[in-house]
């Protein structure tokens, strides 16, 4: 199964570098459109990692929070709020990231 994903990414990788190529040796500007694949990738690679980032920091943001819940339960408001707190603040950077990963393509 994991060679199965490798591939695929692989396979959508070079459709990504060599498409843009095949269609730019056809029109007749080949040289302004010929970095167009890697803009794609470097903007959608950077939105793609500012969103498994946030996931992680997220995700351990809460795993925190629950342990920390789960040996003092008298703290478990304080503990939230503050998790919410920090939470949103990941997810806020993470949508700058994301925002101006997209805005690369452009």
């Amino acid at each position: 199964m994991k060679n199965i994903i490798v591939m695929t990414g692989l396979t959508f990788l070079a459709l990504a570098f060599f498409g843009d190529s095949a269609m730019a040796a056809e029109g007749a500007d080949a040289a302004a459109s010929m970095g167009k694949g890697f803009k794609g990738i470097g903007g959608g690679l950077a939105a793609g990692l500012a969103a498994v980032g946030a996931g992680l920091g997220i995700g351990r943001i809460g795993s925190g929070a629950c342990e920390s819940i789960a040996r003092q339960p008298e703290m478990a408001g304080t503990i939230g709020t503050n998790m919410i707190i920090t939470a949103a603040l990941v997810e806020g950077v993470a949508l700058f990231a994301v925002v101006v990963g997209l805005l690369g393509i452009l």
